[in-house]
């Protein structure tokens, strides 16, 4: 990683959980998004960084391959704020395509096309998210994505957002639906934007509201299994007016992807006025 930028890490470390395919979800829904993938085999430099890995460089090293079926030359970076982390991951290093380092929001003073920042933020304060937003958002590199989230321990209940340099541009939800007794029980993994809004009156309060009562409804599917329930709820989900993303074939794969105006709040986290990336 010769001529980063030397600046300093930024953040707080993480409780470090992590698991083998913990992140699969948004790994896949990563390798198939347009923008990301555009992203990716446009840029100049094809850096992505994982930040955030945790004790374990296992999801980093399964974001590495997964990422290298859109570009071969795809190169992954993954950052930790502890040291410790960082020396227990060397042995899992193949510079330059995967390499690990010590670095925080600030992104180690590299300029990668697309971050993946997932179970991060979820320990910071709702008040701390846009800062951390706009610190990442100054460092992508032209056309760059930025992708933070929150998932459980498995890996089976995700929710994130996607954000360029204009700020967030969607809000995916990502599940395995026969592990669900009704959508709502997405809520307790929205990310930190999200989570305190998740009450009467705010937009991503009505969103699972809606869910749930479109859940409802395609109770007949029942006995033609969960996800086609679950394809079912997104399409009437759609009827219904809400600006709905997927594909079939997304909906299939237990997921549901609407414009960022579906769940924005007026008092949630937004990014400030768009700062200047330094050492690049």
């Amino acid at each position: 990683m010769a001529g980063r930028a030397r600046l300093s890490p930024v953040g707080s470390p993480t409780r470090g959980t992590t698991n083998p395919n913990r992140l699969r979800r948004v790994d896949r829904w990563l390798t198939g998004d347009h923008a990301v993938r555009r992203a990716l085999r446009t840029a100049d430099d094809p850096l992505a960084v994982d930040l955030g890995y945790g004790a374990s460089p296992v999801t980093t090293v399964e974001l590495a391959a997964r990422l290298a079926t859109v570009r071969a030359d795809v190169r992954v970076l993954g950052l930790e704020l502890d040291a410790d982390r960082v020396a227990a991951a060397r042995p899992a290093a193949d510079p330059p395509r995967l390499d690990f380092a010590r670095g925080g929001f600030e992104l180690a003073g590299t300029r990668p096309v697309l971050v993946r920042a997932f179970n991060v933020l979820r320990q910071y304060t709702e008040d701390e998210v846009a800062d951390a937003w706009a610190t990442m958002l100054g460092r992508l590199a032209p056309g760059g994505v930025l992708v933070e989230g929150t998932c459980d321990e498995l890996g089976r209940r995700c929710c994130w957002i996607t954000l360029d340099s204009d700020g967030p541009r969607t809000f995916t939800l990502a599940c395995r639906p026969g592990d669900l007794e009704r959508p709502s029980d997405l809520a307790e993994r929205l990310p930190k934007a999200l989570i305190h809004r998740n009450v009467p009156g705010e937009p991503v309060y009505a969103l699972f509201t809606a869910l749930d009562r479109c859940w409802a409804t395609a109770a007949p599917l029942t006995p033609f299994g969960p996800r086609a329930r679950w394809v079912e709820t997104v399409r009437l989900l759609a009827e219904r007016g809400w600006p709905v993303l997927d594909t079939h074939r997304r909906r299939r794969l237990g997921e549901l992807t609407l414009a960022w105006r579906a769940v924005a709040s007026s008092s949630s986290a937004s990014v400030p006025a768009r700062r200047t990336a330094r050492g690049s």
